[in-house]
């Protein structure tokens, strides 16, 4: 059995004691101390694991100011924190043994517009993406463009001085930053401005504020030759403490926000942020430019940016091998096709943008030209290229190259390709010599890697392929970072060009100088005496004995490798998370995650459950517990007498008071809506629906399950028997007293009510639906062509009959005869839960009988996806290969190869039908609605895709009372508005559990588009 799992690292006495003393004081924001909670903050997207004391979590300014206000107070003075925005970092900047500081869950709002001026003012949570769908209206945008962009906030670009792609011409954060207000650990506030000399020197010495703006004016001022000396003049310059911009020598005055960007929160907690904001390009046109080699396309580079152009991206083989077996291929395949006879093994993205329409196209012209000439004399490797000047199309491109980071983490086996000597910058014209010599470097280690950037900038991410699970390769880690360092300074370059030190900073020394770094210790000593700001990161106090962090600081991999190999296999899908954070998406119209969206819990996350289960899997076997085998156990045997009433007395007696760190994994897991966005959505196929289930599965073996789980459970054994008589449930279930009873005693709310008539009484008489296996095996090849078999789903047969009925009618209007399989329980709800045992005898029962019909070749089909997609990825999980010989089709799917046989018909109505298609369909099947629409315009018909998320139902979360408010929540996210602007009548979802959701919340009925197909057909 189980056992509790009672570890959870200890919260030191003076931080317990401040954080009830802030509570105390009035704290408006959340307080959470939960070792779930500050296992969500333990990683970023680093390799590092660092555990927080806690985490809080600021509602406004006020809440900011009391946090450094309590902890100046003498008692308190040990008392460190990490400000913290998206958690994307690659280098640990967020990380800490202190208190995090989140400031992306409140302080997310954008509060002035200045379209005249040309500025806009934000909180410091406010999402890059969320700002420019903001200012698109206005035909503006914050241009410094990163990869993480859709989770990344603007504090976090402004603490690394984030860039990215088209830095040539727009520049780096800091170069956009107009004024910032930050909050200084004594709780003061710093409104930064540019002042003069003058204006320094005649502020009073008594505040911390003065103290730190007269300290690095002075520090700026006297060492500006030494300054401009010491480092290179390239286009990144050097992320840290910007010392050469904080000073202009024609202005003559001094700007502290070029020195808080880029200085990874280790000075002051920003809190807004004045930007300028940049006109939208009335032309943008991309030239994705193919050749034979990476090394070709980076020794090419240098024409591009010669061309003028506003960025050029490189992608090498790895990553584009990668970005063809991920769902995010389906979208840039025809804009990146492969070169008929030629290996295409690196792509250079060439962009050009201008408000000159026509000046943009020459430029366009011009490359071109000089490209076809090129390819004619085979020079400089180029294969091939293609242009691309639909701006939906060159979005899909750079989603393809947003996605690198993640997608290197998919490699396969147990190393991966990690980030900790990624960002290194060197001059664009060495960038080729410095690139070739470090390949030479980890080949000489026979190590894989895989190589994206912006080569524009001299700025390549350089991923090595290392086991930190394995400590040799641990080793191997710093000595290549040690390498690096001493190629990076060879070839006139910055070890961090764009992603900031972190747990790097152990190398600030060696790059600044030791003058140079002592004046940044002494600027560190002004801001933050007692080194309390994210201790250890850029620099400590001049003064103070503390040390920086270090590259070979403790690693999520020596957690990990605490778990068996076998282990931590089987549970891969929560193993290989490497925390990209993709799953942190800001867009509402995408599926994953909504119980994150709605949250802003990180917990709530798949990254955050993927966490989670490595923490109970670790813990476990450090009470040797085998999780594996113990499933195995669970999967073989039946409780005894004993064992069940253990669960009994854990659950409802004295025990269940006692700490269970499983009890904080459940939480977690029951927040999930299992839509299964996560398991193709994200780059690493963090399957949480997956492990969630195998974690339930052996959670209730040591406690109690609540009574609506058994009833979800084993519902379609009894729904045949229900609809024996409909009428008379549906009597028990609508009125009123009876569906307080049910929530009550049961937990469920919004019972649906059974079709009348039922399916069968519908169908009565109906001849040809009669299955009969022998009549079946008796007709010929060919005429088995003409017939299909209608595979039930609990759902349609019984609560939405209509559809399975249509489906009969349009199947017989197309001319081919349909035949109703007998139902059969398909057992998805089972899985959910994690009744694993039931629903591997459920599966294979049915998949017994499914591959005695697929022999026939006759078509199965059936309407629901998210029942039909069952089959093709739980039971195989279940049953593995030998079991799952047959294939059911969805409708489409069926639908699509008819075409060829059915004469094109002109619309008669132009009025378009609006698909509001199932999030597990779009994520498992990226071509549905696609193909849906090319299913309507065959047909006559016009179909639009409506761009939503999850609906919220999501099988039966949507019907749990628990549930109900985030079920409603995750509906208001995209569904509801969208809803608002069309006809309902026009109006269709695939997922029966959409068309639930939006009877009971918006009063409305929804078709499934087979009967819109259905009325085309009639007419």
């Amino acid at each position: 059995m189980l056992p509790a799992l009672t570890y959870q690292s200890s919260i030191d006495n003076a931080v317990l004691s401040y954080l009830t003393a802030l509570s105390n004081a009035g704290f408006q924001g959340d307080i959470e101390k939960s070792y779930a909670s500050r296992l969500a903050m333990a990683t970023d997207n680093s390799i590092y694991q660092q555990l927080p004391q806690a985490v809080i979590l600021p509602r406004d300014i006020n809440d900011l100011i009391l946090v450094g206000e309590l902890g100046d107070r003498e008692e308190f003075q040990h008392v460190t924190f990490t400000p913290r925005g998206g958690g994307t970092g690659t280098n640990g900047q967020s990380l800490t043994s202190g208190i995090v500081v989140d400031l992306s869950r409140y302080f997310n709002k954008i509060l002035e517009i200045n379209v005249d001026e040309g500025w806009v003012r934000v909180q410091s949570g406010v999402i890059k993406d969320q700002l420019n769908d903001a200012l698109r209206e206005h035909g503006y945008f914050f241009s410094p463009d990163l990869s993480t962009s859709n989770r990344a906030t603007i504090g976090g670009m402004i603490n690394t001085d984030a860039s990215g792609q088209g830095s040539l011409k727009y520049g780096k954060t800091s170069d956009h930053v107009l004024a910032l207000t930050a909050v200084l650990v004594d709780g003061s506030i710093l409104n930064t401005e540019p002042l003069s000399l003058e204006q320094l020197e005649a502020l009073s010495q008594d505040t911390l504020v003065n103290k730190a703006l007269q300290t690095t004016a002075q520090i700026c001022r006297d060492k500006r030759q030494q300054i401009l000396d010491k480092f290179p003049q390239l286009n990144r310059f050097l992320t840290g403490y910007d010392l050469k911009n904080v000073y202009d020598d024609q202005l003559q005055s001094f700007d502290i926000a070029r020195l808080l960007c880029g200085a990874e929160g280790s000075l002051a907690f920003i809190a807004e942020a004045k930007l300028n904001i940049t006109p939208i390009p009335k032309s943008r046109t991309l030239v994705n430019i193919k050749y034979d080699s990476f090394d070709s396309a980076l020794r090419n580079a240098p024409m591009m940016v010669a061309a003028d152009a506003l960025s050029v991206e490189t992608i090498d083989s790895k990553v584009l091998n990668l970005a063809k077996e991920d769902i995010v291929w389906n979208t840039v395949e025809e804009l990146l096709i492969d070169v008929p006879e030629k290996t295409m093994l690196g792509i250079n993205m060439v962009e050009f943008a201008s408000n000159d329409i026509v000046g943009n196209q020459q430029q366009v012209a011009a490359l071109c030209q000089r490209l076809d000439q090129l390819i004619a004399d085979q020079q400089a490797g180029v294969i091939g290229y293609q242009v691309c000047d639909d701006l939906a199309g060159i979005q899909k491109i750079y989603t393809m190259r947003k996605k690198a980071v993640g997608l290197l983490g998919a490699a396969k086996g147990a190393q991966k390709p990690i980030a900790f000597a990624e960002d290194t910058c060197v001059p664009p014209e060495n960038l080729a010599d410095f690139i070739a010599e470090f390949r030479q470097l980890l080949d000489d280690k026979s190590l894989n890697y895989g190589m994206f950037g912006h080569v524009d900038a001299g700025v390549l991410h350089v991923r090595p392929a290392l086991d930190m699970c394995d400590p040799q390769q641990e080793l191997l880690m710093k000595q290549i970072s040690d390498q690096v360092v001493t190629l990076v300074a060879k070839y006139g370059g910055l070890m961090w060009g764009e992603h900031g030190k972190g747990f790097r900073s152990e190398y600030g020394p060696e790059f600044f100088g030791e003058e140079l770094f002592t004046e940044l210790r002494r600027i560190k000593a002004a801001f933050d005496p007692h080194n309390r700001m994210n201790p250890g990161k850029i620099c400590t106090p001049l003064g103070n004995d503390s040390e920086l962090v270090k590259v070979d600081s403790v690693k999520r991999g020596f957690y990990d490798r605490q778990i068996a190999i076998s282990t931590r296999d089987s549970f891969k899908q929560a193993m290989e998370c490497n925390g990209n954070g993709l799953c942190f998406n800001y867009d509402t119209s995408s599926p994953m995650c909504p119980s994150m969206k709605i949250s802003a819990d990180r917990r709530h996350s798949p990254k955050g459950r993927a966490g989670l289960v490595r923490e109970w899997l670790r813990q476990l076997a450090e009470q040797g517990i085998n999780a594996d085998e113990l499933e195995q156990q669970l999967l073989t045997t039946s409780p005894t007498v004993k064992q069940i009433i253990e669960r009994l007395k854990n659950t409802y007696g004295s025990a269940r008071e006692h700490y269970d760190f499983s009890h904080e994994v459940m939480e977690a897991m029951n927040g999930c809506l299992a839509c299964k966005a996560c398991a193709s959505q994200c780059p690493i196929k963090v399957d949480v629906p997956s492990f969630r289930s195998r974690f339930m599965n052996i959670y209730y073996s040591r406690y109690q399950r609540p009574a609506k789980d058994y009833l979800v459970a084993y519902v379609e054994n009894v729904l045949p028997l229900m609809a024996k008589a409909p009428v008379v449930v549906n009597s028990l279930i609508r009125p009123q007293w009876s569906k307080k009873l049910t929530e009550k005693a049961i937990g469920y709310v919004d019972m649906p009510s059974l079709s009348v008539p039922t399916l069968a009484e519908s169908l009565d008489g109906h001849h040809a639906l009669c299955f009969d296996m022998q009549w079946l095996q008796a007709l010929s090849d060919h005429e088995r062509q003409n017939y299909v078999l209608i595979v039930q789903d609990p759902f349609t047969s019984f609560y939405d009959a209509q559809v399975v009925r249509d489906f009969i009618h349009l199947v017989e209007r197309l001319g081919k005869k349909p035949i109703l399989l007998p139902f059969k329980p398909n057992g998805k709800a089972q899985h959910v839960k994690g009744f694993l045992k039931a629903f591997a005898k459920t599966a294979s029962s049915t998949a017994d009988f499914l591959n005695q019909l697929a022999v026939l070749n006759i078509p199965m089909v059936g309407v629901d996806p998210a029942l039909v997609l069952c089959y093709r990825d739980e039971y195989q999980e279940v049953l593995q290969q030998q079991r799952g010989k047959f294939t059911v089709l969805t409708v489409h799917e069926w639908l699509l190869p008819l075409l060829k046989d059915i004469p094109q018909k002109t619309p008669v109505n132009d009025t378009p039908w609006y698909l509001f298609a199932h999030c597990t369909e779009k994520t498992k099947m990226p071509n549905a609605e696609k193909q849906w629409g090319t299913i309507f315009s065959h047909l006559g018909g016009v179909m639009e895709a409506v761009a939503v998320g999850c609906c919220g139902m999501a099988g039966t979360f949507g019907h749990e009372a628990d549930k109900l408010d985030a079920s409603k929540k995750v509906y208001d996210l995209s569904w509801k508005a969208n809803i608002e602007q069309y006809d309902p009548a026009r109006c269709m979802a695939t997922g029966y559990s959409c068309r639930s959701q939006v009877k009971r919340l918006a009063h409305i009925q929804f078709k499934h588009p087979l009967q819109a197909l259905l009325t085309l057909m009639n007419k």
